[in-house]
């Protein structure tokens, strides 16, 4: 009987080896890696924001409006409960990539009000902020590309045949993937036209 157990575990072993178990393992493990650094991006990027606002603020204080829309924008990122399971939740992870894309506009809008401004260009403090948003903002694009990539890998195993059974066996689903936010007005080509 002793056998018979030993040789049961040994053959469930090599089946559940050559299946795709631990592949999906190490590819969840991934997806949660490359999501924690996109996080910690976005969240370098908001730790940014109200220093950026304070300067701002000093210079361009009748541009309340957009002050206000970026200092909202924040407040909504930090109103959304990011935990792991986000990135398995579509309906949550499109909020999120929402709320993510509000910021980016009223950041894109703060540094348009900026160009009005020739001291507040000027200010060191102002440069030295805007060289940091500038650099996390690429930060994050490379973390958002990292994570795409590995949630590719990932969506592929789940849904190639055999490692698609075991995924169906343990309950392993396809994650979902950032999204462009207006892929119609992306395809369109600008028009560009020269004084008249």
């Amino acid at each position: 009987m002793r056998k018979l157990m030993t040789s049961m575990l040994l053959l469930l072993t090599l089946a559940l080896s050559g299946c795709g178990y631990n592949a999906f393992q190490a590819g969840d493990e991934q997806v949660k890696a490359s999501w924690a650094e996109v996080l910690n991006q976005y969240q370098r990027r908001a730790d940014l924001v109200p220093n950026l606002v304070n300067v701002v603020k000093g210079y361009a204080a009748h541009e309340k409006e957009v002050l206000t829309e970026v200092t909202e924008a924040r407040s909504r990122i930090g109103g959304i409960q990011v935990t792991p399971e986000l990135i398995n939740d579509e309906q949550a992870f499109a909020k999120f990539q929402a709320v993510q894309a509000q910021m980016t506009s009223a950041l894109s809008r703060l540094m348009v009000v900026a160009e009005n401004y020739p001291q507040l260009k000027a200010d060191p403090l102002f440069r030295d902020l805007t060289a940091q948003l500038e650099g996390t903002e690429n930060r994050i694009t490379v973390a958002r590309n990292r994570y795409i990539q590995d949630i590719k890998d990932y969506n592929i195993a789940v849904r190639s045949f055999p490692t698609n059974l075991t995924a169906m066996l343990f309950g392993y689903a396809v994650k979902p993937s950032f999204t462009v936010e207006n892929e119609k007005a992306i395809s369109t080509a600008p028009k560009v036209e020269f004084g008249k």
